[in-house]
């Protein structure tokens, strides 16, 4: 049976089409009144085509974004009113007739072409309009493109879909979890899976291979523009597998994604592996973006016995770039003023000039030794500039020479906005230092199997155990998290030991693993990729919420839903829940 509202695309309409009646449906995206003569612009997902008419009766009372049908016979626009801007910009359509199908009101909260520059909560609620943008609308296209691609290059490589539950247990995985009372069990809850890392895990123990599926995860965090209340992953595991297992998927995944959907310069495989503590020194962060080329470097050793006192004995970390002493006072005055911005007193430099002498503030406090130390810690030549971070805290000495290595980078216009940088960051420390409670906890993930198995947990500095865990990472991205997992159940009652929770607690907290992993559990690993963050780096995005088609604002309200919302006295009375 035929299409009662259209024939054929708008954006399809070419020039064979010339002197043939067609019908199209769409959403008026502009009318344009020129005496006598009206032209109107119809749009739907493939495209937009002017359509004209004499007879101004046939587009009486249309409005913009009022959706339409039209029938018309297509014809060769005058070559000095082409536009070129559009895939049909050659042709039009003398209309026939035209009917409402869904009428618009003459005010709209927005102009559809420039839905991008509204405010954000705007944009939200009427999110069904800003959908209509092209550009908005591309990305959902794209995401939706990206997930087929992902999903065949899974099947490629043998994994098996598995849909894992959605409502289940809580499980403290590190973030809050969203809670659902039970109405038939008073006064017990149900969670959201923060991420299916225990079905996952259980899914290796029950005989799956490989498995994966693009999993919804939930975690009730504030948000941020790289992280949402609702967001998905490339959720997979691998049974009788290592960690370099692990990275060929990953790096199958990735490289041949972006080389898929991009046309910038992809990172080549294998991807550089950094360990953690390296990249901490190095990039300030285990998040780093590669494409900037500075590197921090630890000078320390140099200002043990300074007399320069606010050096002296603390951790000092350095970032030397070259040709740069010729820049104006002012250019080093508001990179000053950014790193008191970041919490800093300030940032301490000094330029060398062409007889290798230096010039700034600190080159009193040095000596001659000190001088020869820091040309050949940090390869300085004449007109570099050595700027200097120092703190107590080597945690923050090294976020903060991380910030300024990224803004040097920013001013500097060192990172080419053409690349996709990747790199792995393994090695990560099994546990760390809590100051504020005193005591050890896990790093990251606490399923992690340390370096050396249980042996490895025999070592009495819990800082130097390193877990087998890695991040991917791309231009200064978190991309993926993974993990080798500890499937020994020993293994895990003596990681939690260390950090002061006994067995008990490994059985109460997780009973499903702990109780699978008795039956013959295999070695497993896997790891999983941010789909939302791959949609984002592809398409240059500021923030998550630009590549999912109904997100939740920045503060966690819907208002085109209206929630979260107030429940009734008896919605509450069915779960039990009294409002405080």
């Amino acid at each position: 049976m035929a299409n009662k509202y259209r024939t054929i695309y708008c954006g399809e309409i070419t020039e064979q089409e010339i002197d043939k009646e067609v019908r199209i449906a769409g959403w008026v995206a502009n009318i344009r009144d020129h005496g006598g003569v009206i032209f109107v612009d119809i749009r739907d997902e493939k495209g937009i085509v002017q359509v004209v008419s004499n007879d101004d009766s046939i587009f009486d009372g249309l409005t913009k974004e009022s959706s339409v049908t039209l029938v018309g016979t297509v014809r060769k626009r005058a070559e000095e009113d082409y536009n070129n801007k559009i895939a049909t910009g050659t042709i039009e359509i003398l209309a026939s007739s035209v009917e409402v199908l869904g009428s618009a009101p003459n005010e709209l909260p927005f102009e559809i072409v420039t839905s991008t520059n509204v405010a954000e909560d705007i944009r939200l609620k009427y999110r069904f309009l800003d959908l209509r943008n092209e550009k908005v609308h591309n990305n959902i296209v794209l995401r939706s493109k990206i997930l087929k691609f992902l999903r065949n290059k899974m099947d490629s490589m043998n994994f098996t879909e598995v849909q894992t539950p959605i409502i289940t247990a809580s499980s403290p995985e590190g973030a809050r979890d969203f809670i659902i009372p039970s109405r038939k069990f008073k006064g017990k809850f149900y969670a959201l899976p923060q991420a299916p890392q225990v079905f996952k895990e259980l899914l290796m123990v029950s005989g799956f291979d490989k498995y994966y599926q693009v999993a919804p995860c939930f975690r009730d965090e504030d948000c941020r523009a790289d992280r949402t209340l609702e967001f998905y992953q490339l959720d997979l595991e691998m049974a009788f597998v290592e960690e370099e297992d692990v990275y060929n998927v990953g790096e199958e995944i990735f490289y041949s994604t972006f080389k898929e959907f991009s046309d910038r310069e992809v990172s080549p495989r294998p991807f550089r592996r950094i360990p953690f503590r390296e990249a901490m020194l190095k990039y300030g962060t285990d998040k780093p973006d590669l494409r900037n080329p500075l590197e921090i470097i630890d000078i320390s050793s140099i200002f043990e016995n300074s007399e320069f006192k606010p050096f002296r004995g603390a951790v000092v970390r350095a970032i030397a770039v070259e040709n740069l002493a010729d820049k104006s006072n002012s250019w080093f005055n508001d990179l000053v003023d950014y790193a008191k911005s970041i919490g800093m007193p300030g940032i301490g430099y000094i330029t060398v000039s062409e007889d290798m002498s230096f010039k700034g503030p600190i080159d009193k406090f040095l000596t001659d030794e000190d001088r020869k130390n820091l040309i050949e810690a940090g390869n300085l030549t004449a007109g570099s500039v050595l700027f200097f971070i120092a703190d107590r805290s080597e945690k923050l000495a090294a976020k903060q020479a991380g910030m300024i290595r990224t803004e040097l980078g920013k001013r500097l216009e060192l990172i080419d906005p053409n690349k996709f940088e990747f790199c792995i960051i393994n090695d990560f420390p099994m546990f760390e230092y809590n100051e504020e409670e005193k005591k050890y906890d896990f790093c990251h993930n606490p399923f992690s199997m340390p370096h050396g198995g249980i042996e490895g947990l025999n070592n009495p500095d819990l800082d130097n155990i390193l877990a087998y865990q890695f991040d991917f990472v791309c231009n200064g991205n978190e991309m993926a998290s993974g993990a080798v997992r500890n499937h020994d159940v020993k293994c895990l009652e003596k990681a939690f030991e260390l950090v002061g929770y006994d067995k008990t607690v490994v059985e109460e907290r997780f009973r499903s693993l702990y109780n699978a992993f008795q039956f013959g559990a295999p070695p497993h690993a896997g790891m999983a990729p941010g789909i939302d963050r791959i949609i984002m780096l592809l398409k240059d995005e500021p923030n998550l919420r630009e590549v999912q088609a109904f997100p939740m604002s920045v503060s966690g309200q819907d208002n085109m839903m209206g929630c979260p919302s107030e429940l009734t006295e008896q919605q509450l009375r069915e779960v039990h829940i009294k409002v405080r």
